[in-house]
């Protein structure tokens, strides 16, 4: 059995994928590199992902499938999976070695140990284009360091620090036995990804290194805010998935307090995002979108919705009329700026 599967998705993706591959390629035989192609179209990735599995048959497998969207191509990884630890990089991003080879190290170190490690968390940097200073995302004050903990041993979670895909290592089994499917022809998924399996993960290590690099700056990537906009059904769909599932989680929640008040948080922020991009489309179809996605969190959970429509940021997200509106768009930036989030 290998120790990490790392699955990377792609999508015409020849541009790119090269430099993400040959950084998890040092990893070694201790890795299983899953390279998806997601039914690409007019580009070489089908043929990139065979010549590394023809190169490195020990190492790379390359899996092709019809294009179901990013979220497809992930179960797909999951489905392949063969290592003790799952890990998603995406082909537009890469890893850092000597974070890289630390992970391993300690994924190494505690596999087999009589208690699971369930989930391994790590830094992330953000490659933002045309930016000298990186902002790097790390969990000094969140989380014990170097050592395993769970959610009671954590701390409070800064906005803008949330644990992302980027930060993630998951166990394997974890996320085949809590029945992770994200669905298909779907942008902004990995919101789920690191949402659902929450409630399984028992015990979690914090490793403070600068593992993944997250790149920021192609005008076709689906953080890009107007690409966003353009779709923001998905980003909808997502965050009602969110609140039926923390809806349906809630009973078994309230006993695993710093968890549940983590998930609300976590919820609030999807909203927020989610509002204020229908706010700054401007649309008067997608201001009744807004008013329709915090009727359906009233309607779906009322005392989730209480906690999060009068808490500063709900408050903030529904001021009455457009000066309300300009007024929640401009606080919305200065946290762009404060927390360089998209």
């Amino acid at each position: 059995m290998k120790l990490l599967s790392i699955a990377v998705p792609c999508y015409n993706s020849e541009r790119y994928m090269c430099k993400c591959i040959d950084s998890l390629l040092v990893g070694g035989e201790d890795v299983e590199i899953i390279v998806v192609d997601d039914g690409s179209t007019g580009d070489r990735t089908a043929e990139i992902a065979d010549e590394y599995a023809a190169k490195y048959p020990t190492i790379v497998k390359a899996v092709h499938k019809a294009n179901g969207g990013h979220g497809s191509a992930v179960n797909a990884g999951i489905d392949n999976a063969t290592g003790l630890y799952f890990k998603v990089v995406d082909s537009d991003d890469w890893v850092k070695k000597e974070a890289y080879l630390q992970v391993l190290d300690t994924l190494r170190g505690l596999a087999g140990g009589a208690t699971a490690l369930d989930m391994l968390i790590c830094n992330y940097v953000y490659e933002k284009e045309g930016e000298k200073k990186k902002k790097v995302i790390q969990y000094r004050r969140s989380l014990p360091t170097g050592t395993l903990f769970t959610w009671e041993d954590c701390h409070h979670f800064q906005r803008g620090h949330y644990i992302l895909m980027h930060s993630v290592i998951f166990r394997t089994r974890l996320l085949r036995d809590c029945g992770l499917r994200l669905p298909e022809h779907t942008f902004y998924v990995d919101n789920l990804y690191v949402f659902e399996p929450l409630p399984a993960v028992k015990y979690m290590y914090y490793l403070d290194v600068n593992f993944y690099r997250y790149y920021i700056g192609r005008a076709d990537q689906s953080v890009n805010e107007d690409i966003m906009i353009s779709r923001i059904d998905q980003q909808l769909k997502v965050n009602r998935l969110m609140i039926d599932y923390l809806s349906e989680k809630r009973n078994e929640l309230v006993k695993k307090k710093r968890l549940y008040q983590y998930m609300k948080n976590y919820l609030e922020i999807i909203t927020t995002v989610s509002s204020i991009l229908l706010i700054r489309s401007g649309t008067e179809e997608n201001l009744e979108k807004k008013a329709e996605l915090w009727k359906y969190l009233k309607e779906k959970d009322r005392k989730l919705y209480r906690r999060l429509r009068h808490g500063v940021l709900g408050e903030a997200m529904n001021l009455p009329g457009r000066g309300g509106r300009k007024i929640s768009l401009g606080g919305y930036r200065i946290a762009q700026k404060v927390f360089k989030f998209n």
